[in-house]
């Protein structure tokens, strides 16, 4: 044989060796093993059990496996992304269908890797780059918890992912990239509600999963931790500079806000962050108040600045359409005599912060999908005017409303947010 035949054939032989070798290391990073299932569910220390009551609180795990009129953490919520559409699983202790064959190793692997017990990769809209930043003693509290409430038969539903992201053995790339992290440690210099607050935004809370800009695929961008995002249609503002403002949060307004109440110059949580704010008025004070510490101690490089003119009412003026939409249709419960704003302390609809915010998009929200009743829960209701006000209402309200709380600064994508959100809601 001669040498040039020899040379190439000792080079295609390498070409299939590092193949091989790639294929094989591919194949290891895209697979884990399962982990043993348990015959039933242990049983736990009342103690423990009540702690993990207020850990899988904290970490709004009942906001996204309980769907609208289902049965507590079955599952079957559907989370619309990017990349296609996700149902949220069953997490109560059913052996078949929930996590009841599931031990403590498993569930600890889910919570900090996001891996299955039976080893398939979840997808990261289970917060589980958050969650492996929770305490070793949190997590099987959780456990705990979980594992003692009654079990559902609740199956899961078939997940509707875009490809490639069918394809569930890709997110071990997507964790390569982006599954970083450790357990949060103390920071010395700073209190101990500082630090407890910290964690439970940086951990359990998962506060960035929704208040984060993401990338293209998915994951937060780097160095904009807190920024800024968006969830189900609704702008999740900056959680940066709250405290400098030019409509400024104190921190006795910011615990009212987070637990659900109705704060004046800033209104109440709606949207998204209405069963976070119910779920944390379950909690002690002091976790949101621990949670206003560590918010308003955190600092941006350029504060948004907001436009707060001081008013405090707002009226008709003339034959303006959007100050006589206002008298018709909002008047009843916001106008400075309203009923409702002495019966709950309701604010001018020019002291919310949706109404001073640099984007229209959450105003417009509120009006169009109104703040639904929670049955057993308490808070303030709003009904939907989608289908009373039409495009040309909509905008002429919306002008007049800004007007009234930021003079000079009108919204100028009205037109655009509004068939947006029109598009969204088909």
């Amino acid at each position: 044989m001669n040498s040039h035949l020899l040379k190439s054939r000792r080079l295609w032989i390498g070409v299939a060796a590092l193949a091989l070798i790639g294929a094989t290391g591919a194949a290891m990073l895209m697979w884990r093993p399962a982990i043993a299932p348990i015959d039933h569910p242990p049983s736990f220390e009342a103690a423990q059990v009540q702690r993990g009551a207020r850990v899988v609180e904290a970490g709004d795990c009942a906001v996204c496996h309980t769907r609208p009129g289902g049965q507590y953490l079955a599952g079957g919520l559907a989370l619309v992304t990017p990349f296609g559409t996700l149902y949220s699983t069953n997490i109560t202790p059913d052996p078949q269908t929930g996590i009841g064959s599931w031990s403590l190793p498993a569930f600890e692997r889910a919570m900090r890797e996001g891996i299955a017990r039976d080893g398939h990769f979840l997808y990261p809209a289970f917060p589980y780059v958050h969650y492996r930043r929770m305490t070793a003693a949190d997590i099987a509290d959780a456990y705990a918890y979980l594992m003692s409430g009654p079990a559902v038969d609740s199956p899961a539903q078939q997940n509707h992912m875009n490809f490639p992201m069918n394809i569930r053995p890709l997110v071990s790339f997507w964790n390569l990239l982006f599954l970083h992290g450790e357990v949060l440690a103390p920071v010395a210099e700073h209190s101990e509600a500082w630090n407890r607050g910290r964690y439970l935004v940086e951990g359990p809370g998962h506060c960035a999963g929704c208040h984060s800009p993401l990338n293209l695929i998915g994951a937060e961008k780097s160095g904009e931790n807190l920024a800024g995002g968006s969830v189900d249609g609704w702008e999740a503002p900056s959680l940066l500079g709250m405290a400098r403002r030019a409509n400024p949060w104190r921190q006795d307004q910011l615990v009212r806000y987070l637990r659900a109440e109705v704060v004046e110059g800033h209104g109440t949580a709606a949207g998204p962050m209405r069963p976070v704010s119910l779920g944390l008025a379950k909690l002690p004070i002091s976790d949101a108040q621990a949670i206003a510490e560590y918010l308003l101690s955190l600092q941006t490089a350029s504060t948004v600045k907001e436009v707060h003119s001081g008013a405090t009412t707002v009226a008709p003026i003339d034959h303006n359409p959007g100050a006589l939409l206002f008298a018709s249709a909002c008047a009843g419960c916001h106008a400075p005599s309203a009923p409702m704003r002495m019966i709950d302390g309701r604010p001018a609809l020019t002291h919310t912060s949706a109404l001073q915010s640099p984007s229209a998009r959450n105003f417009l929200k509120t009006v169009l999908e109104g703040i639904p009743a929670i049955p057993g829960e308490p808070g303030p209701v709003m009904p939907p005017f989608a289908a009373s006000l039409d495009n040309q209402q909509l905008t002429a309200l919306a002008s007049y409303l800004r007007q009234q709380a930021t003079p000079g600064q009108p919204w100028t994508d009205l037109s655009s947010t509004i068939d947006a959100l029109r598009q969204e809601a088909k």
